[in-house]
């Protein structure tokens, strides 16, 4: 049995149960071995949630590298608002984004600094490579001439505060939420200068 199948495994029960909620007996149950066998690949359990976890945001980063690849042909509006709704599709149906996401909010408090880096360099990346898409958009005329990076601040921070509704509440109070937000975050960025 490899490492690869007993990480996979594990990711459905972390994002599922969470740290603490998630069991190594259930993981191997799952896997197909027996408990102990789990020790030939990872020395304990904070050491598959952390490899877990670092593979769930590689798999969420490829997933919107895709995203914006497939979607390149559409308007800047299109494709940040699109990403947007993709966003809540990705936690309805992928564990990766589940599992990423709810740490994200709620990582073990023994393994908090250990998370916390593997979540804010994810979102300085994905916050730089706003950055580089919004400066595209202003060479090339879709946007006026505004400061980038205030902009892809603000983009992520409308991001946090509609993605809480996934946590907290559900898919309908997250569209109500980013069908409000949206046009108002659209229309300000077009009222700044740079």
């Amino acid at each position: 049995m490899t490492a690869t199948s007993i990480r996979d495994a594990a990711l459905i029960h972390f994002a599922r149960d969470g740290y603490e909620g998630a069991s190594l007996r259930a993981i191997a149950d799952e896997v197909g071995i027996k408990k102990p066998s789990i020790y030939a690949h990872f020395s304990n359990k904070d050491d598959l949630f952390l490899h877990t976890l670092s593979h769930a945001f590689k798999e969420v980063q490829r997933h919107t590298l895709e995203y914006f690849r497939d979607h390149a042909h559409l308007s800047l509006e299109e494709r940040l608002k699109g990403l947007l709704t993709w966003v809540e599709h990705e936690y309805n149906t992928q564990a990766s984004a589940r599992f990423m996401l709810r740490m994200c909010y709620f990582p073990p408090l023994a393994l908090y600094n250990d998370v916390m880096g593997i979540v804010y360099p994810f979102l300085d990346g994905l916050e730089r490579s706003l950055k580089r898409l919004l400066q595209r958009a202003i060479r090339e005329g879709e946007l006026p001439s505004i400061a980038s990076e205030q902009v892809a601040v603000a983009f992520m921070t409308l991001l946090d505060g509609v993605t809480v509704e996934l946590i907290y509440g559900n898919s309908r109070r997250y569209k109500i939420r980013l069908e409000a937000a949206w046009p108002i975050f659209w229309s300000g960025i077009h009222h700044l200068s740079n």
